[in-house]
């Protein structure tokens, strides 16, 4: 499976001189680097309400990446970076799969990387922690959706020196100049709002307006038809969440489906999927930030 197929790496370097290597077609969706910064490492499972921890300090790199593909199971995420961090001299102190870590409690009392560009399925996740003699810390976090896998990457001290390795990517393309907003959105951040959709309220049913959005859309895949598209449905925080994970996805593939209805995108250009309440642009505590929440954002997935 080209999605589950690893890149080659030598193991006997530490990890700060080397590259780990991701699956081959792992796309970058989230980076910060903090130098200096401060991590707090889970070292054990949820309980007595909190997230056992231990705070290593240093430079500090954060990363985020989405495997494109049919992922079974996380640990054929997750496996292979592990052989590679213990290899490199790095002592585990815990590695955990979602009930072992605690469930719910554990993945909501832990860092978690901004959606889309990581997403944790609460029911299939897997966590690990490592360091080494000499004070670096690495963390992962793996989980999976229908269409693709999530790994998040935390390293703290000489670890934050090395980077991710993946597939090379394609040159960013040079877009017309007047390929508007949507486009350059898509091609420097990865993702852009579609602030212009209306729904009724409750439904997944997309307003019957133009929506210069979905117009702007079509015609950046209609010029790259080398690009795939996540259409990403979120909600505010009222409600439950199983009804705010459907009612986002619902939402999305109303999206989807104008697009192809309406403005000939083909089928194979898109996806579409749901977060619910789990990734808010803002604080659902005033009407405006649920207002802001409520949206279905276009991922920019694929560039093959």
């Amino acid at each position: 499976m080209r999605a589950l197929a690893f890149l080659a790496c030598g193991l006997a370097a530490p990890l700060a001189a080397q590259d780990l290597a991701l699956p081959a077609g792992a796309a970058l969706t989230y980076e910060q680097k903090s130098d200096p910064g401060s991590y707090a490492l889970p070292t054990g499972p949820f309980v007595d309400g909190e997230v056992p921890v231990s705070v290593v300090e240093g430079a500090v790199l954060r990363q985020s990446y989405r495997v494109p593909g049919d992922i079974r199971t996380t640990l054929q995420l997750l496996a292979p970076l592990r052989t590679q961090i213990a290899a490199s001299g790095y002592e585990i102190l815990f590695d955990c799969r979602t009930r072992q870590c605690g469930g719910f409690d554990f993945r909501f009392g832990t860092e978690v990387l901004p959606g889309p560009g990581m997403y944790v399925d609460l029911t299939d996740f897997r966590f690990l922690a490592a360091r080494d003699n000499a004070g670096s810390a690495v963390s992962l976090l793996v989980s999976r959706s229908g269409a693709a896998g999530f790994v998040q990457i935390i390293r703290v001290g000489d670890a934050a020196e090395g980077g991710l390795s993946a597939a090379p990517g394609p040159e960013r393309p040079v877009l017309p100049q007047d390929s508007g907003a949507i486009a350059q959105q898509l091609e420097t951040r990865g993702r852009v709002v579609l602030s212009d959709l209306s729904f009724q309220t409750g439904s997944a049913t997309l307003g019957a307006g133009a929506f210069d959005s979905l117009a702007a859309l079509a015609r950046y895949l209609s010029d790259f038809p080398n690009r795939r598209i996540a259409l990403v449905g979120h909600t505010d925080s009222v409600g439950a969440l199983d009804n705010n994970i459907a009612l986002s996805r619902q939402r999305a593939i109303s999206v989807r489906d104008r697009l192809v209805r309406d403005h000939g995108v083909p089928s194979a250009q898109l996806e579409a999927g749901g977060m619910g309440y789990l990734a808010p642009l803002t604080s659902n505590l005033s009407a405006a930030g649920r207002e802001a929440n409520r949206r279905v954002e276009a991922v920019l997935v694929s560039t093959e």
